[in-house]
């Protein structure tokens, strides 16, 4: 084709006809509006459940903190002293002894040849309890008594020489020396016979002591030997005792008697005894001595009780009550016996304020066993710990329970424990 400026144009090129514009295929450039908005909303949803466990996970452990802490705190039983008033009547233990207890030796050295008592026997003062053979005694008195007839026949012998030569000393018929030789020998003489004389006395005294005699009133309480057993008086040796003696007319009981209670022990006063053996019965002592001072070591005063017992009821070395009379004690206060802590400080109790311990020494007035009275050291309104732990410690938190929920709260607390490592896996 040619225009009208002479230019030809052909129809049929490409450039005569332009291609019509290509339009981008979706995703080729992005996503689209509605894609995203999906993908934001899952990744909130991943950020609340990341969030949601970090926050759930926090919360345990928080709780699980708290909860130990809680279980850390021990549980404790509590328990306010009581007041109670000493009766007049202050009992305490003692044993009887006899009021007489001797251990019976041979003075003598031999063989024992016959014994009158056994074990039990009733003996009177002065009665026969054995007999001891002593040959060798036997010979030596023989001995001595020969050697003091020698002495006194020398010794009259003396005396006539002296005698004689004090007469002839008259006529100048010996000297004044041969005189004073004649007397200072019969004086010589005189002191042989004497010593002589002593030695006899000697043996026969210790001849005398082959016969045994009970000392006392009593009851033979042992014998140790028999017949024919060699009898050593203990020159060289440690002696053997032969029988064993103990006087039962009257005995003697020994108290210790709380230094609180000792100024109302006076000497003279009546106590009564009991024992388990006659449940019911009564016997009447009394105070005859005490030791006017106190025991360090028990902070108790040594009381001595004598009380008859003439028709032998009680026995010696039994176990008695004794039961004084003491003027009326103001109340004090009384705690149980599981609330006392031993320690290097000395006796204590622990009691709980404000939910902590405190550790009160105490001091003890009397023990009854299941109950100790405290005399110094605690106030009615002190809750005291029972049965504390020997750990417990000043300041340590507590937490008080009842008699009642004690047992729940352990019970709870295992099942709690229990419970742990399920919420930490």
């Amino acid at each position: 084709m040619t225009k009208a400026n002479g230019t030809n144009t052909d129809m049929s090129s490409p450039a005569a006809h332009p291609a019509p514009p290509i339009e981008p295929l979706a995703g080729q450039n992005g996503l689209g509006g509605g894609a995203w908005l999906g993908l934001g909303a899952l990744a909130l949803v991943v950020a609340a459940i990341v969030a949601y466990g970090i926050f759930t996970r926090s919360a345990a452990d928080h709780a699980l903190a708290t909860e130990s802490k809680e279980m850390a705190i021990p549980d404790v039983a509590v328990t306010h002293p009581t007041g109670s008033t000493v009766s007049d009547e202050l009992s305490l233990p003692g044993n009887t002894q006899a009021f007489v207890d001797t251990p019976i030796y041979a003075r003598t050295s031999g063989y024992l040849k016959m014994w009158y008592f056994d074990i039990g026997a009733h003996v009177r003062k002065g009665q026969l309890m054995a007999l001891i053979e002593t040959p060798e005694l036997d010979q030596q008195l023989q001995s001595a008594q020969a050697d003091l007839k020698s002495a006194q026949a020398n010794l009259d012998l003396a005396n006539t020489t002296s005698a004689r030569y004090q007469n002839l000393l008259k006529t100048n018929s010996v000297s004044k020396q041969e005189t004073d030789v004649a007397v200072s020998g019969a004086e010589a003489r005189k002191a042989a016979v004497d010593a002589a004389m002593a030695n006899v006395r000697r043996l026969e005294q210790m001849q005398g002591f082959e016969k045994i005699y009970a000392p006392f009133d009593g009851i033979v309480t042992a014998r140790n030997t028999d017949i024919g057993a060699l009898i050593d008086a203990g020159q060289n040796s440690t002696p053997q005792e032969l029988f064993h003696m103990v006087s039962v007319g009257k005995l003697r009981v020994f108290v210790a008697v709380p230094e609180s209670y000792s100024p109302a022990i006076k000497d003279g006063d009546t106590p009564t005894l009991t024992l388990d053996e006659y449940p019911g019965q009564t016997f009447t002592g009394r105070i005859t001595r005490n030791s006017s001072a106190i025991n360090m070591a028990s902070r108790t005063l040594n009381v001595e009780v004598d009380v008859e017992n003439s028709k032998g009821l009680l026995l010696p070395g039994a176990y008695v009550f004794v039961h004084f009379k003491v003027p009326m004690h103001a109340t004090t206060l009384s705690v149980p016996a599981n609330a006392l802590l031993f320690r290097a400080q000395g006796l204590q109790v622990a009691t709980v304020r404000n939910g902590t311990v405190h550790l009160v020494p105490v001091t003890i007035g009397r023990d009854q066993g299941a109950t100790v009275e405290i005399s110094n050291g605690l106030q009615p309104t002190d809750a005291v710990i029972l049965d504390p732990s020997d750990s417990i410690a000043e300041g340590q938190q507590v937490r008080v329970v009842t008699h009642a929920t004690a047992p729940a709260a352990a019970k709870g607390a295992s099942q709690t424990s229990g419970a742990k490592p399920a919420e930490t896996r």
